[in-house]
């Protein structure tokens, strides 16, 4: 409020001076002196005319006129002197009251109409931006009420026009779009943030949550190759195993959830609450994946040799043949590079051939490949491998060594 005291104060000051300055600028008056000028010439004027018509012979009395003209002059004199007794108009009483008269309207229709009590409570909000702030990062960020979520994002969104390149502040607005399960918001602000600064691993994750939001094939992929990138760096954050094992579960890829689920539960241990939670979701997907076998899928473990090199958003591509090494693939799929080894589970939803079911082969052979470029046509350059043959029910394994 001081700012707006001494800006409101100096506006004021402006306007006295606007009011003051016709009173400052303002000349005497002087009709007075102007009209004895006038008279004096006009009398110079009148006694040349006069010696010029004496002279012509068309006045008879000259000295009588002249007389006459003098009398003329004096019969001015009493005007001047009246003019000249009128008291001159005090400036300081019209200026003082004009100013007096602005101040209260200025200040009455700021009263009224400024929002002054909503400027307070904004200026109160940008106040408790970092108790909040700290609030909203550490554990106790979910007991934030939606009071103050809104008074966070009002705080945080000041924040940001004037420092548009503050990552962390980009990381909690996009944190408050996750809680308040906004998702333009989630993944508008994570963006930034990721862009500030992509090495970040609280934003990597963050970026990571807020893409899975997503119902976009795209922003889903670029969520599992981030948390690819964390996992690549041993960074053993439980949150990042829990969002891979939730994205393999939805895609139906039971082993992986299962991998991703083990792992936590090592590292949080059995005196862990959690652990429990963990032990049922690793029973629930395993009678996911018993019912997939019932179902007739094709399970596959895959594994890079260490000489295959490939792009951190490379796609990995898994097709079933039939067993003879058809190119026609009789089932196929796309998943994200992520971490290896990894098993990715088919079954008649991949199926690519009209009339033709995965569950119908009784041998197949699987291949996969390394996409570096992003286009299935194109193979110069991948890296792939392939199973032997074998029966259906059998899990497979492949080792990607070999490139085009």
């Amino acid at each position: 409020m001081t700012l707006f005291w001494i800006a409101s104060i100096v506006l004021i000051i402006v306007s006295g001076v606007f009011i003051a300055l016709p009173f400052i600028r303002r000349k005497e008056n002087n009709d007075a002196a102007l009209r004895d000028e006038l008279n004096k010439a006009f009398y110079k004027d009148r006694l040349s005319e006069l010696e010029e018509e004496t002279e012509e012979g068309l006045v008879a009395d000259q000295q009588e006129l002249i007389d006459d003209l003098k009398q003329s002059l004096l019969d001015d004199i009493p005007q001047q002197q009246a003019h000249v007794e009128q008291k001159p108009l005090n400036a300081w009483m019209v200026i003082v009251p004009s100013l007096l008269v602005t101040i209260a309207i200025s200040y009455g229709l700021y009263a009224k109409f400024g929002a002054a009590d909503e400027v307070a409570e904004w200026q109160q909000v940008n106040s408790n931006l970092p108790a909040l702030s700290k609030k909203l990062m550490s554990s106790e960020g979910a007991s934030l009420s939606d009071d103050e979520m809104k008074d966070l994002t009002l705080a945080l969104r000041t924040r940001l026009h004037k420092s548009p390149n503050d990552a962390t502040g980009w990381l909690l607005l996009g944190r408050i779009g996750l809680a308040n399960r906004d998702i333009d918001t989630a993944i508008g602000a994570m963006n930034k943030a990721y862009k500030l600064n992509p090495t970040d691993p609280d934003i990597m994750l963050g970026y990571a949550q807020a893409l899975m939001m997503s119902q976009d094939a795209v922003d889903q992929d670029t969520a599992r190759s981030t948390l690819g990138k964390l996992v690549q760096r041993n960074i053993m954050d439980v949150r990042v195993f829990s969002l891979l094992a939730f994205d393999a579960y939805e895609r139906k890829d039971y082993a992986a959830a299962v991998r991703y689920w083990t792992i936590m539960q090592q590292m949080v241990g059995p005196e862990d609450e959690r652990y429990e939670m963990l032990a049922r979701s690793i029973e629930n997907a395993q009678k996911q994946m018993g019912k997939a076998a019932s179902g007739k899928t094709v399970s596959v473990t895959i594994n890079l040799a260490p000489e295959v090199q490939a792009k951190p958003d490379a796609a990995l591509i898994v097709s079933v043949h039939n067993a003879d090494g058809s190119p026609v693939p009789v089932a196929a799929a796309r998943y994200p590079l992520g971490v290896f080894p990894r098993t990715v589970v088919l079954d008649d939803g991949n199926s690519m051939m009209q009339g033709r079911q995965l569950s119908q082969l009784e041998n197949y052979m699987v291949r996969v490949r390394v996409d570096n470029d992003g286009n299935v046509a194109t193979k110069e350059g991948d890296w792939y491998g392939e199973s032997p043959a074998a029966k259906m029910g059998d899990a497979v394994e492949v080792m990607v060594n070999s490139q085009y």
